[in-house]
């Protein structure tokens, strides 16, 4: 597993991958943050908040996790080295979890410089420190799960196929439904009796929770079960690929 873990990161290092990833990210943020006027801007707001990074960066995620992500196994399928992978001693999760792990781990890399927005409003508020820590704190946690449950995504819609476009397409949707579509599903007339049922099965309801600053064991064991499900569902598609080949 780790051995495929270093492998994805030596290679988003060594090409631009890694880096564009972590400068999009912020520079979206920060553009919306402290260049455009209106009500996202900080400045413009007068608000010691950093209400606008939560609110926007799912949303940057929903493109650039997929983007990460959408070659991870269909390129493998494409070159055919994914064939000499089931020749080595390694089980399908080993293989799964390595590819995961780095694409977390290149999230993770672009929220740490983001603390510099934490740092940039504690200062400038008209009182040093004006900032609510544990709902920050919280907000950052949150963002991480939600951006790990885009990852585990995004590598199940690349083991869909071959073709790296269509990974990206498929990831979009797939991290898309589960972060909004719920809450629209709620709405439609027939559910609902059940609409906040409904609304807790998407990723939204649960990404709030933590971002009030409290770590709740059922949101937390919501991300790990959702994280799991498409890794596992990922593991099938590379169990059923890998029996057809024998076959």
């Amino acid at each position: 597993m780790f051995a495929i873990f270093r492998k994805e990161i030596s290679g988003f290092f060594s090409s631009l991958t890694g880096y564009i990833v972590i400068v999009v990210f912020l520079l979206i943020n920060s553009m919306f943050m402290w260049v455009f006027p209106g009500e996202w801007n900080i400045l413009d707001s007068g608000y010691a908040g950093l209400d606008t990074l939560f609110f926007l960066s799912p949303w940057v995620f929903l493109f650039l996790v997929p983007a990460v992500t959408m070659k991870m196994i269909a390129e493998e399928k494409r070159l055919g080295t994914i064939e000499l992978i089931y020749s080595r001693p390694l089980t399908e999760r080993e293989f799964i979890y390595g590819k995961f792990l780095s694409a977390v781990v290149l999230v993770l890399l672009a929220l740490i410089p983001a603390v510099i927005y934490y740092i940039s409003v504690y200062k400038l508020g008209e009182t040093s420190g004006n900032i609510d820590r544990g709902g920050t704190l919280g907000a950052f946690i949150g963002l991480f799960f939600l951006a790990s449950v885009y990852a585990a995504a995004g590598i199940f819609a690349s083991s869909l196929t071959d073709n790296q476009v269509f990974a990206f397409i498929l990831a979009v949707l797939i991290c898309f439904i589960l972060f909004a579509g719920f809450d629209s599903f709620a709405y439609l007339p027939g559910l609902k009796k059940l609409d906040e049922f409904v609304i807790r099965l998407g990723i939204n309801e649960h990404y709030k929770s933590v971002s009030r600053g409290v770590l709740d064991i059922k949101d937390v064991a919501y991300f790990a079960a959702v994280v799991g499900l498409l890794n596992e569902g990922t593991r099938l598609v590379l169990v059923s690929r890998n029996w057809k080949r024998k076959n």
